[in-house]
């Protein structure tokens, strides 16, 4: 009944061209562990689309042990296809998302642009993300050439230093086998962010809390300069944790089995330089859950205390009675 996701093949008048992000890993204190320069160096890849025209792309999907593609894949991949079609040198400033359906993780995704507006200084692309024929993602992105301007911003949280802040203890080996083999293996995997959550909470066990969460992160291992390479990491990160923030209040997780939780939208807007690979701060709060969705939104600073980006999302959660109920997929539909 679906359609596979060759439906857009290669033209035969043109040869692929591979859209590679300047990224190549640079030597730094931190490039001890070559497992981490692995997964650094395999998500700059995936962030790396397959040009199929001027305006078509394919970006390939990886198992990361969640049970459908990870949505900050897609926005990072489609803020990557959009600014490969840049031909002024603009930066992205904001971009505004729908997810639509979950992400098949053993099909590639491809990425069709829509050059609507080049002005005097900004630009705007619209993305579309199919797979399978069928439409799976949407997204708006305004890009902006530099300018210079008055400026303010809200202060940084006060919160302990990374380093202040012991790393997540392995989740125990008699735990770990109660959970699903998916869930195992995202609880297990080394991934490319390093995190340092400020108030950590036991996902598996969650207690009712305010609304409120911290966490620092930045890659482990160094990457190249180009703003468009940092900005798709952002971009990835940026669903870090996010929908989760509205589940404290009522002491419930993404790990449990009758708890169904995806993405509707999401929103960043990207304020000031930063590095993926340096400290950020991610301080995000919930401040409404209702109908079954929740808003959460989210300040990135640096360590210098710039406010480097924001984000806002809503996502369904929904707590249902069959945890086998809670399986069904699209769990929008």
């Amino acid at each position: 009944m679906r359609e596979d996701a060759r439906t857009h093949p290669l033209p035969k008048s043109r040869q692929t061209r591979t859209v590679i992000l300047p990224s190549r890993l640079q030597q730094s204190p931190r490039m001890t562990a070559p497992a981490n320069e692995q997964v650094v160096h395999e998500l700059v890849e995936l962030l790396s689309l397959e040009r199929l025209e001027d305006n078509l792309f394919r970006g390939q999907s990886r198992d990361i042990g969640t049970k459908y593609v990870f949505g900050g894949q897609v926005l990072g991949q489609a803020l990557s296809a959009a600014q490969a079609t840049m031909q002024a040198p603009r930066g992205a400033h904001s971009l505004h998302a729908y997810f639509l359906r979950a992400g098949d993780i053993a099909a590639p995704i491809v990425y069709q642009i829509d050059r609507t507006r080049d002005g005097g200084s900004f630009s705007v692309r619209r993305v579309t993300a199919i797979q399978h024929g069928e439409v799976i993602f949407f997204m708006a992105a305004s890009f902006q050439q530099d300018e210079d301007g008055g400026e303010h911003q809200l202060s940084m949280p006060e919160v302990p230093k990374p380093e202040d802040i012991d790393p997540a203890p392995a989740v125990p080996e008699h735990v770990m086998a109660t959970l699903p083999i998916k869930v195992q293996r995202w609880l297990s995997r080394k991934g490319p962010f390093e995190l340092r959550h400020v108030y950590p909470r036991d996902e598996l066990n969650p207690p009712k809390r305010p609304p409120f969460q911290q966490f620092w992160f930045r890659l482990t291992e160094r990457v190249g300069d180009a703003p468009e390479l940092h900005r798709a990491l952002l971009a990835y990160a940026s669903d870090f944790h996010l929908l989760g923030t509205a589940t404290f209040p009522h002491g419930v997780s993404y790990y449990q089995p009758n708890v169904q939780m995806a993405s509707l939208d999401h929103a960043l807007w990207f304020h000031r330089p930063f590095r993926a690979d340096e400290w950020l701060l991610y301080s995000m709060d919930s401040p409404t859950v209702q109908s079954s969705r929740g808003l959460a939104r989210g300040q990135i600073f640096d360590r210098a205390g710039r406010l480097v980006a924001s984000t806002a999302q809503e996502g369904l959660i929904r707590v249902v009675k069959d945890a086998a109920a809670a399986s069904h997929v699209p769990a929008k539909e």
